[in-house]
C-alpha cells in the first residue's frame, strides 16, 4: 500500500446524524457519494439533512461541480462499498455491531488500497477491524460533530493498521479541509471526548456544591477560557500566560498553584437529584429554544468563528507532525 489511488468515491454506511454531516462535507468537496442506511426513512432524513446543511458546508469551501446531486443512496451496504476508494462508517456504538460491520465492510470493499474509517467515539479500533481480512487499511478518523462545520478528526490506528494507511488518511483529511491529528496510542473515548469528560466532570462537581448554578457554569466556560480555546489550545496559551519567560517561566513559578487545583478537583457521584437539578438549569437556561434553534445559532457563530480562524498564522500541518 504504498501507493494509492486517488479518492473519487465516498461511501457513508451509517447516515445518522454523524453521518448525513460527513455526507454534506464530502459532497461539498467535490466527491461522488453513496450512503447507507437500513433504517425506516433514513434516505428521506438524509436528503433533508444535506439540504438544510448545505449552505453552510458550501461557506466553508465548495469545490467546482460540487453537489447535493452527486450523492447516491441504497440499503445494500454491499452495493454502498463496492465502488468506493474511501468509506465513512457510522454505526451505533456496539462493539459486537462494529465487529461484524466493518468485517462485512472490509469484504465488500475493493482491496487493497481503499481506506475504510470509523466514526467511533469510543470503540478502538482493535476492537472493530478483529475480524477484518485487510485489517490494515482500517483506522478510525472520529469528527467532532457536526463534522461538515467542526474540522476536527482524530485518527488512530489499531494494532493491526498499517503505517501507510494512517498517513494517507491523515492527508486525505487535512486536502479536504479537516483538521487531523494523529494519536499514537488507542484508548477509550479517544482524546477530545476524554478532555471533555475532565472539564464537564468539574463542572457537575460545582453545581452539585452549590458553587454556581448550570447557566453559570456554562457562561464560566464559554466566556471565559472557551474563547481562548477557540484560537489556541491550552497548552500554547500557557506559553503566553508566562510572559516573557513563555511556557518555561510557567512551568516554574505557575505550574505548581495549578497541580494545588488539580488535589481539590471534584469527582461527583451523578444522582437523579443533581441529574434533574442540570436538566432543570438547561432547559431554563435554553429559555423555550428549540434544540434545532439552538443548534443553528451555534452553527451561525462557529461559521463566524472558522472565517476569523482562516487567517494564516504559524504552520500547523498535521499530516507532516505525524511522521
Amino acid at each position: 500500500m504504498n501507493t494509492r489511488k486517488p479518492v473519487h468515491h465516498v461511501a457513508i454506511v451509517g447516515t445518522g446524524t454523524i453521518g448525513a454531516s460527513w455526507a454534506t462535507h464530502y459532497l461539498a468537496r467535490g466527491f461522488d457519494v453513496t450512503a447507507t442506511d437500513p433504517g425506516p426513512g433514513a434516505e428521506d432524513a438524509l436528503r433533508s439533512y444535506v439540504d438544510a446543511a448545505w449552505d453552510a458546508a458550501a461557506t466553508l469551501g465548495a469545490e467546482p461541480g460540487a453537489s447535493p446531486d452527486r450523492l447516491r443512496f441504497t440499503t445494500d451496504m454491499r452495493q454502498a462499498v463496492a465502488g468506493a476508494d474511501f468509506v465513512q462508517e457510522n454505526a451505533p456504538e456496539r462493539p459486537e455491531l462494529k465487529v461484524k460491520l466493518f468485517a462485512d465492510i472490509d469484504d465488500a470493499t475493493p482491496p487493497p488500497d481503499s481506506i475504510i474509517a470509523s466514526s467511533s467515539s469510543g470503540i478502538t479500533m482493535s476492537v472493530i477491524q478483529a475480524e477484518c481480512r485487510h485489517p490494515e487499511r482500517t483506522l478510525i478518523g472520529h469528527p467532532f460533530n457536526p463534522p461538515h462545520i467542526i474540522p476536527l478528526v482524530e485518527v488512530v490506528g489499531g494494532t493491526r493498521t498499517a503505517p501507510e494507511t494512517i498517513r494517507d488518511a491523515l492527508s486525505f483529511y487535512a486536502a479536504i479541509g479537516k483538521k487531523p491529528i494523529h494519536l499514537k496510542k488507542e484508548l477509550p473515548g479517544h482524546v477530545a471526548n476524554r478532555i471533555q469528560a475532565a472539564l464537564y466532570r468539574e463542572v457537575v462537581h460545582l453545581i452539585k456544591e452549590g458553587v454556581l448554578d448550570v447557566a453559570d457554569s456554562d457562561d464560566a466556560v464559554s466566556w471565559g477560557p472557551g474563547l481562548r480555546w477557540g484560537v489556541m489550545g491550552p497548552s500554547l496559551l500557557w506559553h503566553l500566560g508566562g510572559g516573557e519567560g513563555g511556557i518555561q517561566h510557567f512551568m516554574d513559578t505557575l505550574m505548581p498553584r495549578l497541580i494545588g487545583m488539580w488535589e481539590e478537583l471534584g469527582t461527583p457521584e451523578l444522582t437523579p437529584d443533581l441529574k434533574e437539578k442540570i436538566v432543570d438549569g438547561v432547559l431554563e437556561e435554553a429559555d423555550g429554544h428549540s434544540v434545532d434553534e439552538l443548534a443553528a445559532q451555534r452553527d451561525a457563530m462557529l461559521l463566524s468563528l472558522l472565517a476569523v480562524r482562516a487567517t494564516p498564522g504559524p504552520p500547523r500541518d498535521a499530516a507532516d507532525r505525524s511522521a
